[in-house]
């Protein structure tokens, strides 16, 4: 164990001996997210570096603080990329916070196999929980798996179960060529264009409905991608205009993301009629996330996510007394209590981030 793993370690063990609550943080840029928390603040940023990487073997290892920005990079000379594309929110971020928040962007739902969230593409990780432990979980197969897969539980835990210390993430090559396409349609519209576009074998990497435009992103084999374009038709996007749009979504810095309103993230089936609502939206993965801007409250918003099959997030802004996160049933909730009190039995990590109680 190098010497900055050790004094992780070592933090975390005196911090434990003295019932002081920690505050995990690294860049900071997705602060925003989740609940309120309190403690002190715990930097694992001088725990990086990357590990591992063989690109014929599709892996990279690195270490939590490494920052997100330098492991693209590195993809790119290589020809590959992570496949979830995740959102950055700032210059800062790092490859555990990437994994912490288990966010993903534009690219997470596409019509293929090959494509899917973060906790997807966790092959491994190492963990140090409550007791100053640290903890190796999988590996660098997709196969090696034993019991519970607890590396990919981390994802999207929000660093309630522990510092994560180092992480093993499966990557794909980028695809060879790429191009987006506008379509002028209402919002039913586009949901149903989306979801008829799904049954048909066709290279589509990621889709946004605003403001009654459809924006579909073509990538794969130039001849795949060619003969979507004479398929489907629509406006042609300039490729240097439709890359600032599609970074646009996903570090929403688009002009739907500037307004001050509350914003929510419902996760809904993609076959979901448009939002009842009536506040501007965005539209994406395939119609299966809603973006919502209103300053209705928490149970209303809720309740409409409910009755469209999904449930709601309130992502930025907005009263927080109600939960950031959508409540969980009672047996869910009593999984997560034993989850915590296996990995931080003395609840010293990021107390009240994902949930009042955890």
């Amino acid at each position: 164990m190098d010497q900055a793993l050790s004094q992780l370690c070592e933090t975390v063990r005196a911090a434990s001996e003295a019932r002081t609550p920690l505050l995990i943080r690294a860049g900071g840029t997705k602060d925003f997210y989740g609940n309120e928390s309190s403690g002190t603040v715990l930097d694992p940023r001088s725990v990086a570096g990357i590990v591992d990487y063989e690109p014929t073997e599709l892996v990279v290892t690195a270490r939590a603080g490494t920052s997100l920005t330098e492991l693209e990079q590195l993809l790119a000379e290589n020809g590959q990329m992570f496949a979830f594309e995740p959102p950055h929110f700032g210059a800062h971020a790092t490859i555990g916070g990437c994994i912490a928040a288990g966010l993903a962007g534009p690219r997470r739902v596409s019509f293929g196999p090959t494509y899917g969230g973060v906790r997807d593409f966790v092959l491994g990780a190492k963990l140090v929980n409550g007791r100053g432990e640290l903890l190796s979980f999988g590996g660098t197969v997709m196969k090696n798996v034993a019991g519970y897969d607890v590396s990919r539980v981390l994802a999207g835990s929000m660093g309630i179960l522990g510092v994560i210390a180092e992480v093993s993430i499966k990557v794909l090559p980028r695809p060879m060529s790429h191009h987006t396409l506008r379509f002028e349609m209402t919002a039913a519209a586009a949901v149903a264009k989306l979801n008829e576009w799904a049954g048909r074998p066709l290279p589509l990497s990621a889709s946004v409905w605003h403001d009654g435009a459809l924006h579909l992103r073509l990538a794969g084999a130039p001849a795949a991608v060619r003969a979507a374009r004479h398929q489907l038709g629509g406006e042609d996007i300039d490729n240097h205009q439709a890359d600032a749009f599609w970074i646009s979504i996903r570090e929403q810095t688009h002009p739907f993301f500037a307004d001050n309103a509350p914003l929510w993230r419902m996760s809904v089936p993609s076959t979901a009629p448009a939002l009842s609502i009536g506040e501007p939206q965005l539209i994406e993965w395939n119609g299966a996330l809603r973006w919502l801007r209103t300053g209705h409250a928490a149970e209303q918003v809720r309740e409409c996510a409910k009755q469209a099959g999904g449930h709601a997030t309130l992502f930025r802004g907005g009263d927080r007394s109600a939960g950031a996160f959508t409540p969980l049933t009672a047996p869910l909730a009593a999984i997560h209590r034993r989850l915590k009190a296996q990995f931080d039995p003395v609840n010293l990590f990021n107390r009240g981030r994902l949930y009042p109680d955890l």
